[in-house]
């Protein structure tokens, strides 16, 4: 018997199927999709840094007032610190993961939605059944000049689907095809 030499051809295909299997899941690659405009993250940044930041300057304040406690086990301001740093560091590191993994496709006959950084959800929406549908807009997209398109539809559990961080001619435009849709299908 010959001793078996691998081969190193098969590997690489190997390899290269595992990273790309990576990116995709019931054979929906997030290379296929199209991305959100980048300017989400910086929204998303924003947000998220808000919050944590309530947050943090909560534990602060908690952190204060409890600074002359005899049963402290903590010096002052390690759990401010602590809480400000993490703030920081999800703020900085989340939003740019949550964009890699949000993809979305207009099909034929349906909406087809991907998202999820550790827990991938597929959303698809049958054009069909969609009852209305909004274009969307806070106060921090409009400064990033990104937005929301908002699809209602028929049902009463997930009824409304949100596709954010498309530019707002991108966001219009794919609410007047869906539109046309809807309305070519009721003649």
């Amino acid at each position: 018997m010959e001793p078996s030499i691998p081969n190193i051809e098969l590997q690489t295909e190997a390899a290269q199927a595992g990273e790309s299997a990576a990116r995709s899941f019931a054979g929906v690659s997030f290379d296929a999709l199209v991305s959100l405009d980048a300017s989400i993250v910086k929204v998303w940044r924003l947000k998220t840094g808000i919050f944590l930041g309530v947050l943090a300057l909560a534990v602060l304040i908690w952190d204060i007032l409890n600074a002359f406690q005899p049963d402290r086990s903590l010096p002052f301001g390690v759990w401010s610190l602590t809480a400000a740093l993490s703030a920081g560091s999800i703020a900085f590191w989340v939003p740019p993961l949550r964009y890699r993994y949000w993809g979305y496709e207009l099909r034929d006959e349906e909406l087809l939605l991907v998202r999820g950084i550790f827990n991938r959800v597929h959303t698809i929406i049958p054009l069909r059944r969609i009852q209305h549908l909004d274009v969307s807009q806070d106060i921090f997209e409009r400064e990033f000049d990104v937005a929301k398109l908002i699809v209602h539809t028929a049902g009463t559990r997930s009824s409304d689907v949100i596709l954010p961080g498309l530019q707002q001619d991108i966001a219009e435009s794919l609410r007047d095809e869906m539109k046309q849709f809807i309305t070519d299908q009721a003649l």
